[in-house]
């Protein structure tokens, strides 16, 4: 299925068990072909021709520890998913941040907040201070609507492109929404992380 011609850029997705990155990369329909389960190739039409991201997930094996070097290695890009309902994922954001430059020096990085649609949100915009500190991308997204599903891949995209004004040309092929989401609170949660960047970084450093 995969064209010879396209850009195809290896994206590892870490992060701790029950975050949701399972569910995200399968809201995207074009990668469910693949037989080998762990690698989603995700499809996108950008204003520079066609992309798509092979996007390794860990299919549960970051519950016994860490993950070998091999699921690492090659890649190209990555997204660092943590629970914004669960403070304990986004403290072990740190960790996952440390295994994955270890092995990919200097590539692209996304942290993304998801299950926004969820009320109990325990992980404030405030509290995300780590992207700042490590010049990564952050968004808050919510897989199960769909909320903010593209951000992470546009970002990526327009970093390996070298293009800072590529566009998506073509909404991705995604899963109908699970769940609807509040536009109200997501407007609030944009607005609180407008604020949150714009505040001096806290001195103390926690990411030992």
């Amino acid at each position: 299925m995969a064209d010879a011609n396209v850009p195809t850029f290896k994206l590892v997705l870490v992060g701790d068990g029950g975050t949701g990155k399972t569910t995200f990369v399968k809201r995207h329909l074009s990668g469910e072909f693949e037989k080998k389960y762990i690698v989603h190739p995700l499809e996108f039409f950008t204003s520079g021709g066609r992309i798509i991201f092979n996007t390794w997930d860990t299919a549960g094996q970051e519950k016994f520890g860490g993950l070998r070097d091999g699921y690492y290695i090659q890649g190209q890009c990555g997204i660092i998913m943590f629970d914004v309902t669960s403070r304990i994922t986004y403290k072990n954001v740190p960790n996952w941040h440390r295994d994955l430059v270890r092995v990919c020096e200097n590539i692209p990085i996304v942290l993304c907040g998801n299950k926004v649609d969820i009320k109990e949100r325990k992980v404030k915009a405030k509290s995300i201070t780590f992207h700042r500190k490590k010049n990564l991308q952050y968004y808050d997204i919510s897989a199960k609507s769909n909320y903010n599903f593209e951000k992470p891949f546009l970002w990526l995209a327009r970093k390996l492109s070298g293009n800072p004004n590529l566009e998506f040309v073509a909404p991705p092929a995604l899963q109908p929404p699970e769940v609807e989401i509040d536009a109200g609170l997501m407007q609030q949660y944009s607005n609180e992380l407008a604020a949150a960047a714009a505040q001096p970084l806290p001195e103390e450093d926690d990411d030992l």
